[in-house]
């Protein structure tokens, strides 16, 4: 879905008897470029029929961060305590934020349960919102408050090498705030949860939600805020180091990754999908089932963002009941894609060119090159 087409599908929820000159106006076309949109939506099964009859799906909320990310990436390989001759570039972060960013340009109706501050970085983070669709609505603004700001520096192979964030205001999502919107969390098709979350109020939506959970450990240091609840999850996402921590097992084969995939699911997790870097992905669920899915061949422009296309591509997966294997492999594809682009979150990120990427060359084990988140 382009941009366009999602702003013209937005209207059409807030007025479902909207015709198409109101439309033509208010995106600044004509009537008969309005008329085209429209034609799309219905070929793409967002629209059915006549009179606009919106075709509704399952909504997935985003409980998480929303970050404002100012990103340095060096020209040439890092010299440590020097400077290093690069590019500067700010943009809206936030592992949540990007999850939720990536999950609209792939079609999906999505809302974010956050916190913002009262800032000129939350009100671009309301503008951006608006422009893509992001359902703010079950969101807070905190008085006085900063949002959130993500400051990283990466070499001139993309990966990151340093990070330092400022988050403090995530400690106003605390239980009560989250029991003031847990009915309309219970009535999505999915939640999806960070770790940047405080570690009490992440365990309480853990045991309170009735709906199924898809959580992104995001680091290390934070995945073990997840170890008591990790069996009232539906899906869990972890990279390599975030796995070995959370199972107790060192991945050093293929035959480790699967001893650690058991170890998780043992506790009641119900699926697990465990990113290994350039070595792909392995996913495996309590059914038995397993898929190991390598990762294409790219040219890695910025490896930041690729994990949270991952998720997000999983997360559309899910509600839309693919199997295992589709979910794995939509999820490396949206992942390798992610990293391509020098942004955070790829501009062109769609079914389509996550397909492209993974069709357009022979995925063996022995053609891997470049980064996969």
């Amino acid at each position: 879905m382009t941009q366009r087409e999602r702003q013209i599908l937005e209207w059409i929820r807030q007025d479902p008897m909207i015709s198409q000159q109101e439309l033509a106006e208010k995106a600044g076309i004509t009537r008969s470029s309005a008329a085209v949109h429209i034609s799309n939506l219905m070929k793409k099964g967002y629209i059915a029929g006549r009179g606009y009859l919106l075709r509704t799906a399952p909504y997935i909320v985003v409980v998480g961060g929303v970050n404002m990310d100012i990103g340095a990436v060096s020209h040439d390989p890092l010299v440590p305590r020097d400077s290093n001759p690069g590019k500067v570039t700010t943009s809206l972060g936030g592992v949540g934020r990007n999850i939720a960013h990536n999950l609209c340009l792939l079609g999906q109706q999505v809302s974010m349960v956050t916190v913002l501050g009262q800032d000129s970085f939350a009100q671009s983070v309301r503008d951006n919102a608006a422009a893509i669709g992001l359902d703010l609505s079950h969101s807070a603004v905190i008085p006085g408050g900063r949002t959130g700001t993500y400051l990283f520096i990466a070499g001139s192979d993309g990966d990151m090498a340093l990070a330092v964030n400022d988050m403090a205001i995530y400690d106003h999502i605390t239980p009560d705030f989250l029991r003031q919107r847990l009915e309309f969390i219970n009535r999505a098709g999915l939640v999806v949860v960070e770790t940047n979350l405080p570690e009490e109020s992440l365990q309480w939506l853990c045991q309170h939600c009735t709906a199924p959970i898809l959580a992104d450990p995001v680091s290390t240091i934070k995945a073990r805020r997840l170890e008591p609840v990790l069996g009232k999850l539906m899906a869990l996402k972890p990279n390599r180091m975030e796995a070995e921590l959370l199972s107790g097992v060192k991945i050093e084969s293929a035959a480790d990754v699967e001893r650690a995939a058991d170890k998780l699911l043992s506790t009641g997790l119900q699926q697990v999908y465990i990113s290994m870097g350039g070595d792909g992905l392995f996913a495996k669920n309590a059914a038995g089932e397993t898929a190991r899915i390598p990762c294409p061949k790219v040219t890695v422009a910025n490896a930041t963002g690729g994990g949270d296309a991952m998720a997000a591509a999983l997360a559309a997966c899910i509600t839309q009941g693919r199997t295992l294997e589709e979910r794995a492999r939509l999820a490396i594809g949206a992942g390798a894609l992610a990293c391509t682009s020098e942004e955070t979150i790829h501009p062109g990120m769609s079914w389509e060119n996550i397909n492209y990427i993974l069709n357009k060359e022979d995925m063996s084990y022995e053609s891997l090159s470049g980064y996969c988140p």
